[in-house]
């Protein structure tokens, strides 16, 4: 287990300063280019196209095939090595050809996205300069799920850092070359190298992003050969298990689709696609940090447990893991929550719009990373078909609750869209643990339930108390303190922030919550070596 804790708080360190260089980034994105505007909406719409591509091709089948298939291959006599050629070899052949179709077809991919007429030649021309990046993400995916499944995992979190440097320096470049959205000098139009710096910039991160990782294999004792000979190495198993994930995705994206639709048909003056964007990087900053993090650290354990039928171990890490998330995430949510409007006013002076669509995504916080564990579990169990069943349900929810979104009115429709995602996660998250419990014969779930209960009614305390400190503050009113600019606001969010903190804690405390003991074990044993160290 403490190999399992090094791990993820290296993860984690990586994410939270990946994460923090994001927020840089989308701040000075919003500054470039606004965040309810006639350039937002187009180039939230062509930076959807690759993502969307991407996640198809790559990151699902990816994440569900790759550290399992991995394992199990390593157990051959070369460690893997061959397999791994082969399997990187392949993907590589995929991701270009994929990346060339669409960057050919990047008219007709835009126009699915429901993008208005008048924004749809600005949406293309960044497309072109976008869809290459299916590529790379792919490539680099491909990449870090190989060092992850030596356990080497640090690269792969801390690759994104060099990433968002590049695109704060151009990023910058851009605001001193062509001013802001809010100076007026875009009304003229996007000449086409505002708009090559711009998402030619984004594109040129994520291709470092992905080749840097190359540079690491050396120290898991691999070197990559390209290998064409694709028979013999058991591929043909991959491909049936990426078959229920590649149909899964499908699904998923589908449902992508319609969202943005929807979200688009708001108009250029109300909140969109862009907007969106941003609330849902605020939303997965916890995730990513806590979630993705402790999960990516159990993930190889859990697949390890499976491979030799060592049950009750798997049982065991999961409800480590979910606990371990549930502690940190709900806290999280509702921190987010009462603190998204000040949050959201560091980004843009719309900060309404996009606060609301905040809210309406943490409410789905919780099941969403819950979710996210439960794919992982049965991943590792090498079973693709079970989370397409439940993604399915999820997707079904979404499809009919966002297609009644077109009723609400315009400036609501963005956190309406929001809103149905999170509903869908519970239905998903609710489905997922159900299916895993009948699979493994059990998932620890009174223990697990005895720790959220817990958890929920620390939460709610602590949002009482943060938002009788925000009203305190001035509100959220326009003029208000904690929302009359960015430096307010984020002071007046740590303030909320740690009188939360301080009450979850203490309720937690009140309530004997073991998770509690265990969560904080790590800092009191720091805290005693140090005060028995002589001085």
């Amino acid at each position: 287990m403490a190999s399992v804790g090094r791990a993820s708080a290296l993860l984690a360190s990586g994410t939270l300063v990946s994460r923090l260089l994001g927020f840089a980034k989308a701040w000075l994105l919003v500054q470039a280019i606004g965040a309810i505007s006639f350039a937002a909406n187009a180039y939230g719409t062509a930076t959807i196209v690759p993502n969307s591509v991407y996640a198809i091709i790559a990151q699902g089948i990816l994440n569900a095939v790759l550290v399992p298939q991995i394992v199990r291959a390593s157990v051959n006599a070369d460690g893997g090595r061959a397999y791994i050629n082969k399997l990187v070899t392949l993907g590589m052949v995929v991701f270009a050809a994929v990346a060339v179709v669409a960057t050919f077809l990047a008219p007709v991919l835009v126009s699915l996205f429901g993008i208005p007429a008048a924004q749809k030649d600005l949406a293309t021309a960044f497309a072109y300069w976008s869809l290459p990046q299916i590529f790379f993400l792919g490539l680099y995916t491909l990449l870090g799920e190989v060092l992850n499944a030596r356990k080497s995992f640090g690269p792969f979190t801390w690759a994104p850092v060099v990433n968002n440097v590049i695109a704060i320096v151009l990023l910058a470049a851009f605001i001193l070359a062509f001013g802001t959205a809010a100076s007026g000098k875009h009304d003229s139009g996007w000449s086409f190298w505002m708009i090559a710096l711009l998402a030619g910039g984004a594109t040129l991160g994520v291709a470092v992003q992905a080749l840097i990782l190359f540079v690491f294999w050396r120290r898991v004792g691999l070197r990559f050969r390209f290998d064409f000979g694709w028979r013999g190495v058991n591929l043909g198993t991959a491909g049936k298990a990426a078959g229920w994930t590649f149909a899964m995705l499908i699904a998923t994206q589908i449902a992508g689709l319609v969202e943005t639709n929807v979200s688009n048909s708001a108009g250029e003056a109300n909140a969109g696609p862009f907007v969106m964007q941003n609330a849902w990087l605020i939303f997965m900053l916890p995730h990513g940090i806590i979630a993705v993090s402790i999960v990516t650290a159990f993930y190889t354990r859990m697949a390890e447990h499976a491979h030799r039928g060592a049950t009750a171990d798997f049982r065991q890490d999961f409800s480590s893991a979910a606990r371990s998330i549930m502690f940190l995430i709900v806290f999280s949510s509702a921190a987010l929550i009462v603190t998204a409007y000040p949050i959201a006013r560091v980004f843009t002076g719309d900060y309404q719009a996009m606060g609301l669509v905040l809210i309406a995504y943490l409410v789905g916080l919780v099941p969403f990373s819950l979710v996210f564990m439960a794919q992982r579990a049965f991943y590792s169990l090498g079973d693709t078909r079970t989370p397409f069943f439940f993604t399915l349900a999820q997707v079904a929810v979404i499809l009919a609750g966002v297609l009644l979104c077109f009723l609400v009115p315009a400036p609501n429709r963005a956190a309406a869209v929001a809103l149905v995602v999170s509903i869908a996660s519970f239905v998903q998250a609710v489905l997922a643990f159900a299916l895993l419990r009948r699979r493994t014969g059990g998932v620890d779930g009174a223990r697990i339930l005895s720790s959220l209960w817990r958890f929920l009614v620390a939460a709610l305390a602590a949002m009482a108390a943060g938002a009788g400190f925000l009203i305190i503050l001035g509100g959220v009113e326009k003029g208000a303190f904690p929302v009359s600019g960015p430096i307010a606001a984020v002071v007046a969010t740590a303030i909320v922030g740690v009188v939360m903190l301080v009450v979850y804690v203490g309720f937690l405390g009140m309530l004997r919550s073991p998770d509690l003991e265990a969560g904080l074990a790590p800092l009191l044993g720091r805290a005693g070596r140090r005060s028995r160290t002589p001085r």
